[in-house]
């Protein structure tokens, strides 16, 4: 019984220091090497009092990563932290207790700053299961009563209330209004909803109560959907190998090489020491983690959170980039791109006179289209009449009247089932959002909308290729075929996928991931479990909590050229990561030849690899150091969408 406790000794401590965490460990051993310092030359104990600090920090820090070196070596793993456990063992053998103690505060020291601002893939689901609401208003005999969301069965009737979080998908029984559901379908606009429309699960409701009756239940709603898939891409993401594990693995066996050869030749053990001591990887250890933070702050400085620094290293292998379309390439609103004037229209019904009346009576809607004929009458100077017995009858569209004249704005199914007009009388349906107006019972113009690609988009993605050295560009949206194929040919992306659930997105992702590292951009929920499935996901603006917990890197300003910095950034700091711990490993591989021909003994290897180790990490400072350009494709861009267009016929 006794030697199992033993025996799982190692593995508590292994735990403890992969959950508690390097920092703590650091921590602990810093303290203990002040105690033994003070004990030993302040205070002057004897050799007992003062090796004791070090004896716990070893048995504390030591402990675990030489059961972690076992279990590298048993699995043939040799990365950089085996070659300081192999130092650790051989100082604590040879009585260096202190050469020891300070090889695990450099180790768990570049761990710790290693693994700051690491993404924890339980916050996603956290934020996720918070985001959700707990209880749903139930329409009873007695009112409205708020019930468990677990209790909520199918056919139920319930109360939205105004900018609640649907509970569960269901269909609208009574009022009228608008949701949100971008984030979840990828839809760019607040949709309205009336009595028959449907509605799912994590929408928020705007300033409209909604009584809707539950067509699935809350586990089966699309909300919990999303919620599964994300849950599943984090469990299978598969393990990313790190910058200093790849230098390390040819870099370790080479010094424990050279090691047991000045040991053999020369029949010293002290040589052995030697050539280990100046061997430890410091460069690798500490200035890449270093490096790493410094690059993490410049790119805090201009607006881009990194909250998995592994992504600073591998967006420089993606060689494939899928960007969702709406608030992603596009700015996420509609705009008034087309008026088309109805043939044989009054001469003085202008584009102006018609944008006066549809604008008059739009501000008195709730529908998302409403506010950009509200922009683009703004943009023309117009100004607005007063309107009148204002009516927006279900599914017919809303009514007025303006000076004197009866204005609808339809859909081109109740224009022609009313028999305003015939289906061959009107324009082509040319992709994005439209409507139409009739004045005096008489069709009078077709508006046409589309959610506009950014002013950068263009020059960004042509640049990604020859400059960054992408190979494949592609557009994965859960938005309308149309609408995608119109934005990628406005952008020069030519591989597209539309009308794609959250589900669909992944899979699509991780067919890609498994031909080559594949960066994701998104900006909703629909898009956190893409960006959690790419080797490297990046949020774009700050809508959701849940895809800026999902992403490695989230862009705080609506930009693409925050992205092309972050590109940028990463390739810099790789190049001085490579540069320090290149450079510090050739200094000391010299250091291990004339360590193992006896110049160099033990204490100046240890001096000659702190002024290694101080060398390299001064070159990975400058990772924090803003270079002079930081984009490098020509852009116009502003975080402002473009003017309103408007077009009537020649």
């Amino acid at each position: 019984m006794e030697s199992e406790r033993s025996a799982s000794l190692p593995e508590r401590l292994a735990e403890y220091w992969e959950q508690r965490g390097m920092l703590a460990i650091a921590s602990f051993v810093l303290v203990a090497i002040v105690v033994h310092l003070v004990l030993r030359f302040a205070i002057r104990t004897d050799a007992g009092a003062y090796q004791l600090p070090l004896w716990i920090a070893l048995g504390v820090g030591g402990l675990p990563l030489v059961y972690q070196l076992l279990r590298s070596a048993l699995r043939r793993q040799f990365g950089a932290d085996l070659l300081a456990g192999i130092s650790i063992v051989t100082a604590a053998l040879l009585g260096e207790y202190l050469a020891g103690a300070l090889v695990v505060l450099m180790l768990s020291g570049g761990e710790a700053l290693e693994r700051y601002a690491v993404q924890s893939a339980s916050s996603v689901l956290r934020a996720l299961a918070s985001r959700m609401p707990s209880i749903a208003h139930k329409k009873t005999e007695g009112g409205v009563a708020d019930v468990p969301i677990s209790e909520v069965a199918i056919g139920d009737t319930l109360v939205v209330f105004p900018h609640d979080i649907c509970p569960v998908d269901g269909v609208v029984l009574t009022g009228r209004g608008v949701m949100d559901e971008s984030y979840l379908t990828g839809e760019p606009f607040e949709m309205s909803k009336t009595p028959g429309s449907d509605v799912i699960s994590g929408a928020i409701n705007g300033e409209t109560a909604l009584t809707i009756r539950a067509t699935h239940l809350a586990s089966d709603s699309r909300y919990a959907k999303i919620m599964d898939v994300m849950r599943r891409a984090e469990e299978t993401k598969p393990p990313m190998r790190r910058m200093a594990d790849r230098l390390g693995a040819f870099y370790t066996p080479l010094a424990v090489l050279v090691a047991i050869l000045a040991w053999v030749v020369s029949d010293e053990s002290s040589r052995f020491l030697a050539v280990l001591v100046i061997a430890t990887p410091c460069p690798l250890l500490i200035a890449i983690p270093v490096a790493i933070i410094g690059a993490i702050s410049l790119c805090a400085r201009r607006g881009i959170v990194v909250k998995d620094p592994s992504a600073l290293e591998a967006i420089g292998t993606c060689r494939t980039a899928i960007f969702d379309k709406t608030g992603t390439l596009t700015y996420g609103r509609p705009r008034l791109t087309d008026q088309i004037l109805a043939p044989g229209h009054a001469p003085d019904h202008d584009a102006g006179f018609v944008l006066r009346l549809v604008a008059s009576l739009e501000r008195y809607s709730k529908h998302p289209l409403g506010h950009a004929v509200l922009a683009a009458a703004e943009a023309a100077g117009i100004t607005l009449r007063e309107a009148s017995e204002i009516r927006e009858p279900p599914g017919q569209g809303m009514t007025g009247s303006v000076d004197g004249l009866t204005v609808r704005i339809t859909s081109r199914g109740a224009l022609v089932r009313d028999g305003v007009v015939g289906a061959d009388e009107l324009p082509e349906h040319a992709g994005g959002l439209e409507c139409f107006v009739v004045i005096d019972g008489r069709y009078a113009a077709t508006y046409r909308f589309r959610d506009e690609p950014r002013h950068e988009g263009v020059s960004f993605i042509n640049h990604l290729k020859p400059r960054h050295e992408f190979e494949r560009l592609m557009i994965v949206s859960g938005d309308r075929e149309s609408e995608v194929r119109y934005l990628a040919q406005q952008v020069g992306i030519t591989e597209v996928y539309a009308q794609k659930t959250p589900e669909e997105k992944v899979e699509i992702v991780k067919a890609e991931v498994s031909k080559a590292p594949t960066l994701y951009v998104g900006d909703g929920i629909n898009d956190a479990p893409a960006l959690m499935t790419a080797t490297v996901g990046i949020a774009i603006g700050q809508n959701s909590d849940i895809t800026t917990e999902s992403a490695g890197v989230v862009i705080m300003d609506s930009s693409l050229e925050k992205v092309d910095e972050f590109l940028h950034i990463s390739g810099r700091l790789r190049r001085i990561a490579l540069q320090s711990a290149v450079g510090g490993m050739a200094l000391s591989a010299v250091g291990m030849v004339l360590a193992s021909v006896g110049l160099l003994v033990p204490v100046a290897g240890a001096l000659a690899q702190e002024v290694i180790d101080v060398l390299a990490i001064l070159n990975a400072l400058r990772a924090a150091l803003k270079p002079k350009q930081l984009t490098d494709f020509a852009s116009d861009a502003t975080n402002d969408p473009p003017s309103e267009q408007t077009h009537s016929p020649a």
